[in-house]
């Protein structure tokens, strides 16, 4: 069992008992480890990079084992229950389509699509008239690289480029992955779009005065370098909305600076909204923060608080590029998944998450702050917005603490707390909208204890 990214040796640990959290068994559950043995012997290791716990039920803000152990859970599935799990109003969602029963169409019309794009449409921005909806958030990233070359086809670009930043990240297919920066996870491919192109990501370590002019100095020294005509060689920028391994935003002018550059030379800006979208970050999709109008989104995770759904959300001019046939996938638009993803949007909207998430978020940045002023030589930055946020280990000379983040992840796992471990230098955290925040604060009190600990056993 080599292959866990954690320590599979169960240990006795404190047992805990609050209304949020529970902690009855020693850890790894000591019957957990025949179902671990059993993963490492029939599926990719590729998987085994979370933490050692079974889950057997999920509920608001919490998730249990089999044998008696509950945790508040600060990830949401990875930025998925938006809504919280199981919501109520999902599950009958989904309980309605199994009752019916109407599990799966492929592109035939069925009513839980047809409601659900028009809710979709409805409450997105006004030049976004028509969505495509598919199944993971890579093979929306996939199609929005589609839509823009084809418009820039259209067009009568010279070039189909597309301008991506460094260290964003967009999906594990190839397209998706060559949008991507991770120059290691790409060597598989053998080859590299020669037009797909990246800029510096404006971090805010780098003390950047001028945003606008940083980029327009980054986009100046690529087109020379790559003999790049900016009117003729690109056709559209991909942007993650914010940096997902670090919860970065840009700076807004940086991104207004892209819109201006766009407009002027007939590209498209589309935002990889996968972890910001659908009230996460204090707004109902997260390039709102920006103060720019995109050209197409795309979206997932979140949008449906549960099955897997990912939509590209534009134009007509743009979205009935393809011809018909020509776009589209087997589960695009799966009844169940369309249901679900309403009845979470409709929660979100009726219960006003994206307001909620906003002022809540508030209140978590500022403690995790605290946290960050008692250990200035351990953590370098608090980033993020509404309730979405990482926490960056690092020295005050900026030597990143990757062990040390994963220490901070191990120690709440023992006590009751599940955060988004990156495996490297951050921890994010990302709760459902509907957490309370009771168990919000709890939670938080019990990372300040993990850190407490975990930079008490570390040696810089």
């Amino acid at each position: 069992m080599s292959n866990w990214t954690f320590d599979l040796t169960p240990k006795n640990l404190p047992k805990i008992s609050t209304k949020w959290r529970q902690i009855v068994t020693a850890f790894p559950v000591p019957e957990s480890l025949v179902m671990f043995k059993t993963l490492d012997e029939k599926e990719s290791v590729s998987m085994h990079g979370q933490m050692p716990i079974v889950w057997d039920k999920a509920e608001g803000c919490q998730v249990s084992d089999p044998w008696g152990n509950t945790w508040i859970d600060f990830t949401s599935t990875i930025f998925v229950a938006n809504a919280g799990h199981s919501n109520p109003k999902v599950v009958k969602a989904l309980k309605q389509c199994l009752d019916k029963p109407l599990l799966h169409t492929y592109s035939y019309a069925n009513p839980e699509r047809i409601e659900y794009l028009k809710a979709l449409i409805n409450v997105s921005p006004a030049n976004m008239e028509k969505a495509f909806l598919l199944s993971a958030g890579t093979e929306a990233t996939e199609c929005a690289l589609k839509l823009m070359r084809m418009y820039g086809q259209q067009k009568k670009k010279r070039r189909l480029g597309i301008i991506c930043f460094e260290g964003n990240w967009h999906g594990r297919t190839m397209g998706a992955q060559m949008l991507s920066y991770n120059p290691k996870q790409k060597e598989w491919i053998g080859y590299l779009d020669p037009n797909i192109h990246h800029l510096p990501f404006p971090y805010p370590w780098r003390d950047i005065q001028e945003p606008s002019k940083f980029f327009e100095q980054s986009l100046e020294a690529l087109c020379k370098e790559k003999e790049l005509d900016p009117s003729q060689d690109i056709c559209g920028f991909m942007l993650e909305t914010f940096q997902g391994w670090a919860a970065a935003f840009y700076p807004p002018k940086f991104v207004q600076a892209i819109r201006e550059f766009a407009d002027r030379t007939g590209s498209l800006v589309t935002f990889d909204e996968m972890q910001s979208g659908f009230g996460r970050t204090g707004k109902l999709f997260g390039f709102e923060h920006y103060d720019v109008k995109a050209d197409m989104l795309c979206c997932g995770k979140g949008i449906s608080s549960s099955l897997p759904l990912s939509a590209v959300i534009a134009s007509k001019e743009i979205m009935d590029l393809p011809d018909i046939g020509s776009m589209s996938s087997t589960h695009s638009a799966n009844p169940m998944a369309c249901a679900g993803a309403l009845a979470s949007l409709q929660v979100i909207l009726e219960e006003k998450l994206s307001e909620r998430s906003a002022s809540l978020g508030t209140h978590m940045h500022n403690k995790l702050i605290e946290i960050q002023k008692k250990y200035p030589s351990h953590i370098s930055d608090i980033l993020g917005k509404g309730l979405l946020a990482a926490i960056h280990f690092n020295t005050s000379d900026r030597r990143p603490l990757a062990s040390l983040a994963t220490n901070v992840c191990e120690r709440a796992m023992q006590k009751g707390l599940i955060l988004v471990h990156t495996g490297r230098e951050s921890i994010k955290i990302a709760p459902p909208l509907t957490i309370p925040q009771e168990a919000l604060d709890e939670g938080l009190e019990v990372l300040s204890e993990c850190v407490d600990e975990a930079v008490k056993a570390v040696k810089l």
